[in-house]
């Protein structure tokens, strides 16, 4: 019974973080039951993970836009069009997908600073500034497609972004019906994760920080690596790992690197806290706000490519409401309201957790405008829990 009362006493301390992942696991299993298994089937899960993508990498950016206590409404149509821009530099420029991918990255950069400027140099509200940006690239969304409607994108290489899934190992190699390189991935996921968390557990002990007992430390070990292996194991079963799968993650590790264990991330959450003392303390405001602000317009590019990739083409439309879901995704996943609070891998999660209920709803034919209803009182949810347990951690 021991470990039971400790494993409710480190629930209740750290809700926060925990509370993302009992909320997905709930949703999961509601969604298993009255879908008859449907909801956790290879295809379903594979899918889910990558219709999650283009959400996701913008849910990373927005997390640390909220951060340091801005927003920014302008993500979704530059996202959209700067997806009009690849296809358009591929289509009617001939330029090779990678030449096209780079520009674009370059140009959402750009577009990322261009916003944070009055932010950052005029003291301009961010809500303000980027609401301005999302009138602006609607307006040249519409403007660069209104001759062509939408741009098909025939670039195989560029469109296996989208929905394409990395190659597996020779035949011989291969574990009959399953994807064996996808399987070598999760270990070996499963394997850093482990060593990150025993490296981590080790520096905290030796600067005296508090770290949990051995045996929640052991448990949490093992639930997160059976979660891993379990994903795993059901992607594997079906094609294997996506491209856009690969390139989540990638942003994932970086960024939370990035934030976690550098002095760049640390002035970050400085600036969110309190960004009068982190002033006072040498930090420059302008400068972490440009930097935020520019890795946005950086990963909405990405998200935009993500996007045109999966549709093969590029529409009008795109990056309608692309915006909300990230600020949702990040809300649900921990970021607070306030500044200051906010993790990388619970935006990840965030978008998860919004994303299945979309999906679960889909196989259960429930129509868009209970969806909506339902991704909104989630949302509510999501804020009325992030005061509360900021109240109780005062």
């Amino acid at each position: 019974m021991g470990i039971f009362k400790n494993a409710s006493k480190v629930l209740r301390e750290n809700i926060r973080e925990y509370g993302m992942y009992i909320a997905l696991a709930v949703i999961i299993t509601i969604f298993t039951i009255l879908t008859d298994g449907l909801f956790i089937s290879s295809r379903n899960i594979s899918n889910l993970l990558n219709q999650t993508g283009y959400i996701a990498v913008l849910a990373v950016g927005m997390t640390l836009v909220i951060v340091i206590r801005h927003i920014d409404l302008s993500v979704g149509f530059l996202a959209g069009f700067l997806g009009a821009i690849a296809a358009i530099a591929m289509v009617f420029w001939h330029l090779p997908a990678w030449l096209a991918i780079i520009l674009v990255l370059a140009l959402g950069v750009v577009a990322g600073l261009i916003t944070a400027l009055p932010v950052a140099k005029l003291g301009i509200p961010s809500f303000v500034a980027s609401l301005a940006g999302w009138l602006i690239y609607r307006g040249a969304i519409l403007l660069v497609t209104e001759e062509t409607g939408t741009i098909v994108i025939p670039n195989k290489t560029f469109n296996d972004i989208g929905d394409g899934f990395i190659p597996d190992l020779p035949a011989s190699l291969q574990i009959p019906g399953v994807h064996t390189l996808t399987l070598i991935i999760g270990l070996l996921g499963i394997i850093l994760f482990i060593v990150s968390e025993i490296r981590s557990r080790r520096t905290k002990q030796s600067y005296h920080f508090e770290v949990l007992s051995m045996d929640m430390f052991i448990m949490k070990l093992v639930l997160i690596s059976a979660l891993i292996g379990y994903i795993t194991w059901v992607l594997a079963g079906y094609q294997g790992l996506s491209w856009t799968l690969v390139i989540v993650l990638l942003v994932a590790v970086v960024y939370h690197f990035v934030t976690t264990q550098t002095v760049l991330g640390r002035h970050i959450y400085a600036v969110g806290g309190n960004p009068e003392a982190a002033e006072l303390s040498g930090i420059s405001v302008q400068k972490i706000t440009l930097i935020v602000f520019g890795s946005m317009g950086f990963l909405s590019a990405l998200s935009g490519i993500l996007f045109a990739a999966r549709l093969k083409s590029a529409t009008m439309t795109a990056g309608s409401l692309f915006e909300m879901d990230a600020i949702a995704a990040a809300y649900v996943g921990g970021v607070s309201a306030a500044g200051g609070v906010g993790k990388v891998i619970g935006s990840l999660l965030g978008a998860v957790v919004m994303l299945s209920l979309t999906s679960g709803m889909n196989l259960l034919g429930i129509g868009i405008a209970y969806q909506y209803v339902v991704r909104g009182l989630v949302l509510v949810l999501a804020v009325i829990f992030d005061v509360v347990t900021r109240r109780k951690s005062k």
